[in-house]
Order: C-alpha cells, then structure tokens, then sequence
C-alpha cells in the first residue's frame, strides 16, 4: 500500500476505505442496529457510553493535545524495512497525544482517562504520511470488533443498581482476555512524555533484501517512565497532562526512542490481547523529537485524521481483525465531528 497526501482529510480518506458518501449520510439516522455495521455500532456505543455526541470529537479519545517536531531514523532501522521515513533523512512529525473515553472534558487525573493514546504522522516527501497508532497498555482487551461491542455493550449496560453479577460483570468472567486488561495497572503518567505506548497490531517489516519479520510498535521516553503518586495525582489539574507538555516544550525538548519489538517463530501475530515475552529481539527505528505546540493545534487536531494502515512500501499490516477495522472506525467517528 502506497502513501497518501496529507491534505487529503477524511472526504477522501473514507472513499480509500470504501465508505460512500450515502454510507456515511447515515452515519447519525436512527436506523436500527441490524443495519448498521459492526464498526458504527462501535462508534454508536462510545459515544452512548461518553454521553454524546460531542460535535466536534472523536467518539474516542476526544480529549488530547497536538504536538510538533522530528523523527530521526537510526543506522539499524534499515535492516529491518525498506520503509522511506525509515532510512536516511529525518521526517517532520505531527504528534497527539490523548486520553481515553469519548469526553472531551474528562478530567486528567480520572481514572477512566486510561489507556492514554499516542498518534504519529510522519510527513513524507512530494506530501505523502504514514501513521502509528500506540497505547499506553501492552494489550487490547479483545481480539475481535465483535467482541469489543460486547464489551461496550456490557458496559453501557451496567448501572449502579445492577443485579449482581453486573453485565460487565459476567462479560469479565466469560472473557479472560479483557479481565487482563481491565487489572493492568494503569498509573496517571506525570507527563505524557513520561509513558511509554505500545503497538498491540503487529506489522510486517520487508527490507531492501526482500526479507521479513513481523513485529510491534515500542515507543519510550527518554527521561524515563514516570508516574504521580496518589497525592500528587489528588492536587493535579484536571488538565495538568496538556499544561506540563505545554510547559516542557516552551522550555526545550521531549524525546521517545521507537523501536520494533520481533516476534519470534510461533509467536501470535494477529491476536493483539497476547503479550509477547520481554526477551524478544528489539530494533531501534530511530528517535522522536518534540519541539513545539503549534499555534493552530486546535485546527490539526480537528482535521487530522490518524490511519495505521496507510502504509508504505517495506511495512504491510498483518491479519489482525482489530488492526483491519479501526481505520473503518476512525472513519465513522470522524464523520460525525
């Protein structure tokens, strides 16, 4: 899959996915769920679940902050994809960084603000992109769309006086995998340049000789992982994560290492709720370097749209039916803005 310009916004982003403007038309009529796919019923229940719509957010990760700077890909990287941005010349980046739920308002330091997301576009030359998409836990809860709308569903369901065992509840119990998920410890992060993000897809990595492995996003701070304590997480503001940035970047520079964590033979490649083991090979891609708040974040962040799978030559995505669905998704959320 080749890159794309990136002042092709969603209009044109939604026909690369095959949405057509009538599909996308019915986006908000109040057509039964039968009818809808898979992925807007998703979009429907977060925004259900945020107390939305919220006319100009994402149905996901509504609240976040837009960042600048540059990549710099390492001597190594090339060993390991023939991927442009990847190889000799530093590449100008967008960055936002986000906290979960579909509230735009959500406060920093609630806990429902986890995982926290990270959003990298690389611009590329005769204005091409390419995007990661990473979290700040080393799993997804479910390995299928179908499951993570059960998994709202469930949610959505549970009220305060529910029936023991709530509907989440029995959905904990019936799925290990998202039970896992759910007891990760998931700490308030004292900068978003203090956490590491983590790919859950894994992605096939072709390099110039025609030989492939696949492989996971690993995004780390260089200052290191640092997290508040409970009394510090208690006096924060509720917008503390977007001031600190804010506040680093007025004074110098954040910077994260990116690296590609290799699956090893018999490795699960399309389940994104298994966790490979920490001893698996690492390659570093290079460093992200943030510089700066643009004066017009606000506008980026409105326009942007991220996609994992607008890929170029050297990188190509693996099976992994929630890797294959979110772009569709992201669609739909951003449709509705």
């Amino acid at each position: 899959m080749t890159t794309f310009s990136r002042h092709l916004y969603t209009p044109i982003l939604f026909a690369l996915l095959g949405l057509s403007n009538a599909f996308l038309a019915q986006a908000d009529d109040k057509q039964p769920d039968s009818a809808k796919s898979v992925v807007e019923q998703i979009v429907d229940m977060q925004t259900k679940i945020a107390s939305g719509p919220h006319k100009g957010f994402r149905a996901n990760h509504a609240k976040g902050i837009i960042a600048t700077g540059i990549f710099t890909p390492s001597a190594e990287a090339a060993g390991l994809t023939s991927a442009v941005h990847l190889q000799n010349t530093a590449s100008e980046v967008i960055v936002r960084f986000s906290n979960a739920t579909g509230i735009p308002t959500i406060a920093d330091t609630s806990p429902k603000a986890n995982p926290r997301g990270i959003a990298i576009r690389f611009n590329l030359a005769d204005e091409a992109f390419t995007d990661i998409v990473s979290l700040s836990v080393n799993r997804f809860p479910v390995s299928t769309p179908e499951a993570f709308l059960a998994l709202l569903q469930a949610n959505a369901a549970t009220k305060a006086d529910s029936p023991k065992p709530t509907p989440i509840e029995q959905f904990l119990a019936e799925n290990p995998s998202a039970q896992a998920f759910v007891k990760i410890p998931k700490p308030a992060p004292a900068s978003y340049a203090t956490q590491s993000y983590f790919g859950i897809n894994a992605f096939k990595f072709t390099n110039a000789k025609g030989e492939s492995r696949y492989g996971r996003y690993l995004i780390t701070p260089l200052a290191g992982n640092i997290a508040l304590d409970e009394a510090k997480v208690a006096s924060a503001s509720p917008d503390y994560l977007s001031e600190e940035l804010a506040a680093r970047l007025n004074q110098g520079e954040a910077s994260f290492r990116i690296s590609v964590q290799v699956a090893n033979d018999g490795d699960s490649i399309n389940d994104p709720t298994v966790v490979w083991p920490e001893d698996r090979a690492q390659v570093a891609l290079g460093t992200l370097t943030l510089k700066a708040i643009p004066a017009d974040s606000k506008t980026i962040e409105q326009k942007i749209t991220f996609n994992p799978l607008i890929l170029p030559d050297g990188i190509a995505p693996s099976e992994d039916k929630i890797l294959l669905e979110r772009p569709a998704a992201y669609a739909v959320s951003a449709s509705r803005r």
